[in-house]
């Protein structure tokens, strides 16, 4: 009889340790835990405890193990020792509800055994009932509450933001302290862009008195104006007064002049014309220019250094000479970033340079390049196409190659792309790669239109555009006469050129079968109409579609040459005839 028992204590050791979650890493620690289940299945048939309900001595057994436990712990002891008190606390609670039970059950059979306390005791046992009961009811309760909060305990965060296992697991510490760094280090980048209030306050002050010495300045400049435009006013009428030979008293001159100024304002075409006369030179020269360029300097590099880069922008933008709007200024504003939420310095700086150039300028075709292409990369398409659309930008060639890859890599904006590259080859006399953006856009018909009119469009650049832009319509709409004109390109040699190429053998060929199938007129109208192809050309492409296993395109082509004044049109001596001959054997 022992040796199922010790089978059946084995098996439940087995299933205890493969319950148990694979948390033990070094050998040690699987030996204590081993030794531990032994401990405790050793102790519970030597003390032979019950295995289901409530059993003091199974309390003791398992106590003891926390305790071991507890004492091997090093960095989780504290949670241990909390967890192990409470435990305690309940075993108690459950303890000292059943003496009194007992006691309370010991109490009621003394007193039933007297006879003359039947009554008394019956009352007493009722009420011990009813106290059992309550305690029950209790103790379920607490019970309830204990798993309650395990539960809770369970799902509580013991680190902020990580769960109670994800604090027992090294790896998701690690993770979580390199998340915890990454946080600090984007803090501190963040620090070092921002200034201290009191710097702020003082720049903001600087910038009030700045503000209201300029309006004293722009004040003083309207009462300079309105002084130059009376003194100007009495010096013409002086002048016309000694031209005109001193008719009139200089007494009665001067005093309706003075009348005249009092009853007349400088208005602003007034004003303009004074500024124009007074200052021609809207910069300023020698000493003054290089001031003013070093304080324009100074004032850009305290305002980014001070990360305020939407005011550094538009400094850069207004600078004397355009002396900041240089690839090196955006190098500088690309290589920061703003705070978490605001727009990029090198956007801001590239809206601030479209506002400010001038009517009828272009920012530098080097510049221009660059900055459409970060802004493309970010998104910012919809600025690029105002940049576009109102000639702030220097158009190239390059430009319009990089609006033609970016459309080819996203289709969502490739319409728009497509549509800018357009523009921008056309305004560089690339015919060509104008078609070509047309023909990408769908737009066959118009990119047909737009060759038809190019004068120096060579048949080299028509079979370029056609080989990019593969399609039969694109290639009807080439080959075909439209009202009454002459078609852009020749459709023998349109024909001989896709046929000699592997990879568009298949245009040419679909080309033939729909005018074949069209009707023997229409091919015959196509050939006859072909005043650039000769009779070798056409014997030519019907030897290819025969090298290409259609003989039946061969045989249509040479049907419609040989009906044309006999064979004498393909081969006038005897040797072209046997020639002839030989093509139809």
């Amino acid at each position: 009889m022992s040796e199922p028992q010790n089978s059946s204590s084995s098996t439940s050791r087995e299933e205890e340790r493969h319950s148990t979650p694979d948390i033990l890493i070094s050998e040690s620690d699987e030996r204590f835990f081993q030794s531990l289940c032994e401990f405790i299945e050793h102790e519970k048939r030597y003390l032979r405890c019950s295995e289901e309900g409530p059993d003091e001595l199974r309390y003791i057994i398992y106590r003891s193990v926390f305790n071991k436990v507890i004492a091997r712990a090093t960095a989780y002891k504290r949670l241990l020792l909390t967890i192990k008190a409470e435990y305690d606390d309940v075993i108690r609670a459950l303890q000292r509800r059943e003496d009194e039970a007992g006691a309370a059950q010991r109490t009621l059979a003394a007193s039933t055994s007297h006879p003359r306390s039947l009554t008394t005791c019956q009352t007493r046992a009722a009420q011990l009932r009813e106290r059992i009961c309550v305690l029950q009811r209790e103790t379920a309760e607490l019970q309830e509450e204990i798993q309650r909060q395990k539960s809770s305990k369970e799902q509580s965060s013991w680190i902020p933001g990580l769960t109670v296992a994800e604090s027992e697991d090294p790896e998701a510490l690690d993770g979580h302290l390199k998340h915890l760094e990454a946080q600090r280090a984007a803090l501190l980048d963040r620090k070092s862009h921002c200034v201290s209030l009191e710097v702020k306050a003082e720049l903001d002050a600087k910038l009030r008195a700045a503000e209201h010495h300029r309006d004293q300045l722009s004040v003083e400049n309207n009462r300079l104006k309105v002084l130059y435009q009376r003194l100007r006013f009495v010096f013409d009428r002086l002048s016309s007064w000694e031209d005109e030979k001193q008719q009139v008293p200089l007494e009665e001159l001067l005093s309706s002049t003075l009348e005249n100024v009092r009853q007349t304002s400088v208005t602003d075409d007034d004003a303009r014309s004074i500024d124009a006369e007074l200052f021609e030179d809207e910069e300023p020269t020698g000493v003054d220019e290089s001031k003013l360029l070093a304080d324009n300097l100074d004032r850009f590099i305290e305002l980014f250094d001070s990360a305020q880069y939407e005011e550094a922008a538009l400094l850069a933008a207004r600078s004397p000479r355009g002396v900041l709007r240089n690839l090196d200024t955006m190098e500088m504003f690309k290589g920061v970033e703003g705070p978490p939420g605001s727009a990029p310095p090198l956007l801001l700086f590239f809206q601030a340079l479209l506002m400010t150039v001038p009517a009828g300028d272009a920012l530098p075709a080097a510049l221009s390049l660059q900055l459409v292409r970060w802004a493309l990369r970010h998104g910012a398409a919809q600025l690029v196409a105002h940049a576009v659309a109102c000639n702030k930008l220097a158009f190239s060639e390059d430009l319009g190659d990089t609006l033609t890859e970016h459309a080819q890599k996203n289709p969502g904006v490739a319409d728009v792309c497509l549509a800018l590259a357009t523009v921008v080859y056309e305004a560089c006399g690339l015919d060509r790669k104008t078609a070509l953006s047309m023909c990408r856009r769908g737009l066959i018909h118009s990119a047909a239109e737009f060759m038809k009119h190019c004068e120096d469009l060579t048949v080299e650049d028509c079979m370029w555009v056609l080989c990019r832009s593969p399609s039969l319509s694109f290639l009807q709409l080439l080959t075909e006469p439209q009202r009454g004109q002459a078609a852009i390109l020749s459709v023998g040699v349109a024909l001989s050129i896709l046929l000699a190429d592997p990879q568009q053998r298949e245009l040419a060929l679909r080309l033939l079968d729909s005018s074949v199938s069209r009707g023997r007129g229409v091919l015959e109208e196509a050939i006859l109409e072909d005043g650039s192809s000769s009779v070798d050309v056409w014997t030519g492409i019907a030897s290819l579609c025969s090298e290409l296993n259609r003989a039946d395109l061969g045989q249509a082509v040479l049907s419609v040459l040989l009906d044309q004044s006999g064979t004498g049109v393909l081969s006038p001596d005897p040797e072209g005839a046997r020639l002839m001959e030989h093509v139809f054997l």
